[in-house]
Parts: structure tokens; sequence; C-alpha cells
């Protein structure tokens, strides 16, 4: 009761006490700022045409929690992504971290992105050990992105596309193990 009558007075006192009240519930929740300014301005929100041959389009989820993550890019005639969007349906912190990812690869080589790991993340956004399994969304997700779009130039009949095999490796949220499955070039 008390706690409501100081909030009452406080917000009507200033249109500025107001905004900062507002904010103050998601910040005591342990979100740091970071993860508030990507949930709610999220960058580069939307879809590529999935169909487009310079476009690779990762989808991933998270069982345990219900998060979905689809992220696109468009990948540029020297191997530079040049335009990235996602959609994720999720909390906050899965939404941050598709934010920030799209923000991360956009201008990078197919190769510098695919070496972002989760931890980099997680660490840019402050994330709480419960939400690391948010990053790791965002990992699988562009390399999940690449490999479609290398998948797809390397069906193109008389391709440009460099003909090199990759490795896919990921790490069970759980159970902390990692696996790496190689992927020989096709002929």
């Amino acid at each position: 009761m008390f706690r409501s009558a100081i909030s009452k007075s406080v917000l009507a006192a200033s249109p500025r006490a107001a905004t900062i009240a507002s904010v103050r519930p998601a910040l005591a929740r342990g979100y740091h700022e970071k993860v508030i300014s990507h949930y709610e301005r999220p960058r580069n929100v939307g879809s590529l045409p999935k169909n487009d041959a310079d476009v690779g389009t990762g989808l991933v989820g998270a069982p345990a929690c219900g998060d979905v993550m689809k992220l696109q890019i468009r990948v540029d005639e020297n191997g530079i992504i040049s335009d990235v969007k996602f959609k994720t349906f999720g909390c906050g912190s899965a939404i941050a971290s598709s934010s920030y990812m799209t923000e991360r690869v956009m201008g990078l080589s197919l190769e510098d992105a695919e070496k972002i790991k989760n931890t980099e993340i997680a660490k840019e956004l402050c994330l709480p050990p419960v939400k690391l399994h948010c990053s790791m969304l965002a990992e699988d997700a562009i390399r999940s992105a690449i490999r479609d779009y290398r998948t797809k130039r390397s069906k193109l009949p008389n391709s440009d596309a460099k003909k090199s095999g990759f490795i896919d490796v990921s790490q069970s949220a759980v159970t902390g193990e990692t696996t790496a499955t190689a992927h020989p070039p096709s002929a």
C-alpha cells in the first residue's frame, strides 16, 4: 500500500519520473539495458525472399523454452553479408540476441560471421546464466543461414561458388556437450 502511494506521488510529480518508473521493473528483473534496448527497438526485423539464390535462411528453436529464431542473410558477389533480417518468437533475451547478431554480422564475410560465438553475444548483452541458450540460438541461426546459402550456391548450374566443405559445430544447452560434423565438398 505504502509502495503504491509513493509510486503514484512520484509519477504525478514529473513525466521523466514516469518514464524511469516504467523501465525500473524490467531492470529489477535482471535484464541489462542493452537487452532492453534491443528488445524495445529491435534492429533489422523482417524477411528476405527465401528462394533468392543470394539469400540464406536459418531457422532454429529451443524446445525447452519455446523460442524460435529465423535469421536470413543476403550475400553479395564478394561473399560479404550485405543485408540481414530476423524474426524471433521468444523472450526478450532471444529477441535481443537476434537483433544484436544482425548488427554484428552486417558487412562481414561468411568466414568471419561463422566465427561469432554465443559467448561474445552473451557478454555483449550481459545475459544472465539462465538466458545463455538465447545467445546459443543466435549462433546456431547464423551458422544455419550460412549453411543454407552455401547449399543453394552449390546447386546452381554453372555456379562460380567455391566447392568447399564445412564443419557444423553445435553445443547442447542442457549438457554442454559439443558435437562437430564434417561436410566434405560436394562434387
